[in-house]
């Protein structure tokens, strides 16, 4: 196994430059890939501001690539939710924080469209402080 930074996971996906698509490509089909959560967070954002991708677009390109049979996630389930919350409006990071904290335990933040957006995803209880 063999882990990967960000960079060749958004060459891969991007296809920007072929040179270095094509050695990313080589990568992904020829090792089984481990992807830390901290570069799928990464990977978000850079599609998201850099290449303009839309909510929609980097949720599909996500699960496709984490989905391939020779790609472990370090936290695939609070990635897989993360994803999930994100495609019903969640920011990215914001869902992967609230996926990764535990049951039941009340989620504090001064973020409002987090609270309001959590409400329609998460039984988590996510509140502003007093």
């Amino acid at each position: 196994m063999i882990a990967v930074d960000t960079n060749i996971v958004v060459r891969l996906l991007s296809r920007d430059d072929e040179s270095q698509f094509q050695r990313a490509y080589h990568l992904f089909n020829d090792h089984k890939i481990f992807i830390s959560t901290t570069v799928a967070l990464e990977c978000e954002w850079v599609l998201r501001y850099a290449y303009k991708f839309s909510p929609r677009e980097i949720v599909a390109v996500l699960r496709r690539l984490f989905g391939l049979e020779n790609v472990v996630l370090e936290e695939g389930e609070r990635v897989a939710m993360a994803l999930e919350w994100h495609e019903q409006g969640l920011d990215f990071a914001d869902a992967l924080h609230l996926a990764a904290s535990p049951e039941g335990t009340p989620f504090y933040t001064f973020d409002r469209k987090l609270i309001k957006g959590a409400r329609g995803v998460s039984r988590q209880d996510v509140r502003e402080p007093d």
